[in-house]
């Protein structure tokens, strides 16, 4: 193999006397700054926009969530690709940001430019080609999911994600027309700071590429499942990190949307935490940080998370209950509820932490279950003998250990 080819495999550029690499620490750094300022830039534009159009297009939920998702897959993706520059994964979850910012920032600038300075701002036309790119990091997403943890996949899955890939270049070509048609009109931008361009093919393919995104996230989400299945140490620990990130990203939209969608302080901040949720999983499965406490982490997040939801639908029901139908005054009712609900918090944890425990984290279940039947044994024991080998079963039943043994030391004689 030549150096050329060389080069071309791992994304480097040679010159006289030096050598970049595109996929290198260095380049994961220099995006997460470059995020990082698009973070800080696009308020500041925002800003510069007369208050009726910001108002018009300005929500508390989106712009938190918008944050939080960028945030969270920056720094995953650039703790990923500085450890692991040739996996994949880190530049994958670093394109879903940048996709984010350059669909904000893009639209941001091109009304500044067209509709308050009249065409004059430098830059104004590429502006206009970046409006569309917050779609690409839906395209990106499902490959998220599909190609987690280090990006390999069988020789099966070859084809389909050529086609794939085909139908996204197909679909960036297609946002890039409709910017292009924006461009030959006097006002790129309607009012509401929307491409005022359309292309008449992009319909079917947009149409098309939505489709198969969804097919394939759903695929990649059948696939993760199956894998799970057949996987054993460190791979089904990384698995469950992916789990456990999609399961807090269900539960926080499924709080979103029960709390009123992004119309709430308790719906932004949860839709916020579900997007971060999933990046930050996906990373410490990637970089296998602590594995060995995920069971306890899931375990402990799905108890808290039932026993708030109980929490929460009894203290509602006993407001409802104290002042609907027993006529009592609010204050008395919220009291009451208040109350009953804090006396319940342990005994239900309890409760609930044991049966979580049963099912998600076995381990610990089998482990407390084996040190109370020994405890139990321990008090009716009178020989030395039958409490030593009886210490040693219990001891390898609960934490397995490679060398187990017990030394007795004798006290003083007479």
């Amino acid at each position: 193999m030549t150096s050329m080819s060389r080069g071309a495999i791992d994304g480097s550029v040679t010159g006289p006397g030096r050598r970049f690499r595109l996929a290198s620490p260095a380049m994961a750094v220099a995006l997460g700054i470059l995020l990082l300022a698009s973070l800080a830039a696009l308020p500041v534009l925002s800003g510069l926009i007369p208050d009726q159009h910001s108002s018009s297009t300005s929500n508390v939920a989106e712009s938190l969530a918008g944050v939080a998702l960028v945030l969270a897959f920056t720094a995953v993706g650039v703790v990923v690709a500085r450890h692991e520059p040739r996996n994949p994964m880190g530049w994958l979850l670093i394109g879903v940001p940048l996709a984010v910012q350059a669909g904000s920032i893009g639209p941001t600038y091109a009304y500044l430019d067209y509709h308050v300075h009249h065409g004059t701002l430098p830059l104004g036309q590429m502006a206009i080609l970046l409006s569309g790119a917050w779609e690409y990091a839906f395209l990106l997403l499902p490959l998220v999911i599909l190609l987690f943890p280090d990006g390999r996949l069988g020789a099966r899955w070859r084809w389909p994600l050529r086609a794939y890939l085909a139908l996204c270049v197909v679909f960036v070509a297609g946002t890039l027309a409709v910017a292009v048609a924006a461009l030959g009109l006097r006002q790129p931008l309607d009012a509401n700071g929307n491409l005022a361009g359309d292309a008449a093919w992009f319909g079917p393919v947009q149409s098309i590429g939505i489709a198969a995104c969804a097919v394939l996230s759903l695929t990649a989400a059948g696939y993760q499942v199956l894998s799970y299945r057949g996987a054993s140490g460190e791979r089904r620990q990384q698995l469950k990190c992916l789990g456990a990130g999609a399961g807090a990203l269900i539960f926080c939209l499924a709080v979103n949307g029960a709390t009123g969608g992004g119309s709430g302080f308790i719906g932004n901040i949860s839709f916020a935490v579900g997007l971060a949720a999933l990046p930050f999983a996906m990373g410490v499965g990637i970089l296998r940080y602590r594995l060995y406490e995920i069971d306890r982490l899931i375990s402990r997040t799905l108890s808290y998370a039932i026993l708030t939801a109980l929490l929460v639908g009894a203290f509602v029901g006993l407001i409802a209950l104290s002042t609907d139908t027993l006529a009592f005054s609010s204050r008395v009712g919220v009291a009451a509820s208040t109350l009953i609900a804090a006396a319940l918090f342990n005994p239900l944890r309890r409760r609930i932490q044991h049966l979580v425990d049963r099912r998600f984290n076995r381990a610990r279940y089998d482990a407390e279950a084996t040190v109370a039947a020994f405890t139990a044994r321990l008090r009716d024991a009178v020989e030395i003998d039958a409490i030593r080998a009886d210490l040693l079963d219990a001891v390898n039943r609960a934490v397995q250990p490679t060398h187990a043994s017990v030394w007795i030391k004798g006290g003083p004689p007479g």
